[in-house]
């Protein structure tokens, strides 16, 4: 029950991490971030059998879907932490190390590039949107800093633990 919780908060704490860069880009950069209200509208259709669009942001609005979209955001980042400990052993999370989040961090690109982007209709990659190769930085810079959160967050509950 111990390891489940840890890598609970690793994930969640890794989430934070990357919520605060994007906080960080919006108020200080004017950068916007990905509105959750999308993914929780992409995640309203699936059920009704739509899982591609042609635009999410003209599809049908889903109720409550800002909340459902923060919910699946932090389960995501949540379950990427298992993939981490599950990659690399419980030993990880005794003693964390930072190649392997950043590693595992950098591949979690894998669901927006080739998932969610393209089921939103903006392609894979972002290839549809206006500044696609801008959109493609961004993402990676944002997963990169997941993956240190997920290092941090493991380093925190590590120090805080000994």
């Amino acid at each position: 029950m111990e390891l489940i919780l840890k890598t609970t908060l690793v994930g969640i704490g890794a989430t934070i991490f990357m919520d605060l860069y994007a906080l960080t880009l919006r108020n200080l950069f004017k950068i916007p971030s990905l509105n959750y209200a999308l993914l929780g509208r992409w995640l309203g259709h699936i059920p009704k059998g739509k899982f591609y669009h042609l635009n999410i942001i003209t599809s049908t609005p889903i109720n409550k879907e800002l909340a459902l979209g923060w919910i699946a955001h932090y389960s995501i980042g949540i379950g990427f932490a298992f993939i981490l400990r599950h990659t690399y052993g419980e030993a990880w999370l005794s003693d964390p190390t930072i190649l392997p989040a950043i590693i595992i961090g950098l591949t979690t690109i894998i669901a927006p590039f080739f998932i969610m982007q393209p089921a939103f209709g903006f392609g894979v990659a972002g290839s549809k949107l206006p500044q696609p190769n801008l959109v493609r930085l961004k993402s990676l810079l944002t997963h990169l800093i997941y993956g240190l959160g997920l290092y941090a967050t493991a380093k925190l509950i590590w120090l805080l633990t000994l």
